[in-house]
């Protein structure tokens, strides 16, 4: 059994065949699967979907390029769904920052604003966090750390390699590890993966971005899933099965509702 914990299955690209897409999942092994929230104009749609398919659910939060549309009430709402199991993703994401210094550190400042708004609804609705982070590890570190234990616990979507995030295992987060691990130029991942505690690692897509080789330029999808399990289980000298229980154990402790 495998848990996709990140998969946008509200994406547009999967309007015309959502069932196929899940039906050839589950047939490989698939059992799960989380829509985090990134927009708050999609995430209607993530709640249909969650509700329209048993081993389906969804998370309600804005992404650090969505910030215009952070509306704190609607994500409310969302999360007192009992579908609804996470905050996020949300996050830091400096890779796109204005060249005029002025205006690149008032995105920083609004990002950060918004992020910490995000932690503590996890903490007001003890759902856990599912965080974004790209090119802003020091800031998302610091921020993070600041906020000490998250009991609810979270995860470290698309985990970047850095090895000052690993600092974030004694607060409770997982990390996130998907495609790109199959990429050849992953040679920092690759070297730090066996550095991550196997009971704190989880499995996740993306999809419909960062598709594994070799499908790398087609549209991603939960089943490839199987391909980054393949991947990891010859970097970590573990059997398929075996990463498939230890993620998907992991990714149970996460999301509680994948218990039943």
């Amino acid at each position: 059994m495998i848990i996709d914990t990140h998969c946008h299955l509200d994406d547009k690209r999967y309007i015309d065949d959502l069932d196929e897409v899940i039906k050839k999942a589950r047939e490989n092994g698939v059992r799960g699967f989380v829509i985090p929230g990134a927009d708050i104009e999609d995430l209607d749609r993530a709640k249909e979907i969650a509700y329209r398919y048993e081993d389906v659910f969804y998370a309600a939060g804005v992404h650090p390029y969505n910030l215009d549309g952070y509306d704190e009430d609607i994500l409310r709402e969302h999360l007192k769904r009992s579908r609804c199991i996470a905050v996020g993703e949300c996050g830091l994401d400096y890779f796109r920052l204005p060249e005029d210094e002025a205006e690149k550190e008032e995105v920083k400042r609004k990002q950060k604003e918004i992020f910490k708004k995000q932690i503590e609804l996890s903490f007001e609705f003890k759902k856990p966090l599912i965080v974004h982070i790209r090119e802003a590890s020091k800031d998302s570190f610091d921020i993070l750390k600041s906020y000490g234990g998250f009991e609810q616990q979270g995860i470290l979507h698309c985990f970047n390699a850095s090895e000052m995030l690993l600092g974030l295992v004694e607060n409770g987060f997982y990390f996130g590890i998907g495609g790109v691990l199959t990429f050849k130029n992953a040679k920092k991942l690759v070297e730090v993966l066996p550095k991550i505690p196997l009971d704190r690692i989880v499995l996740e897509t993306d999809a419909p971005y960062l598709t594994p080789h070799p499908h790398r330029g087609e549209r991603n999808e939960p089943f490839y899933t199987t391909l980054v399990a393949k991947k990891m289980s010859e970097l970590l000298n573990l059997s398929y099965d075996e990463v498939c229980k230890i993620t998907t154990d992991n990714a149970k402790r996460v999301f509680k509702e994948f218990l039943g």
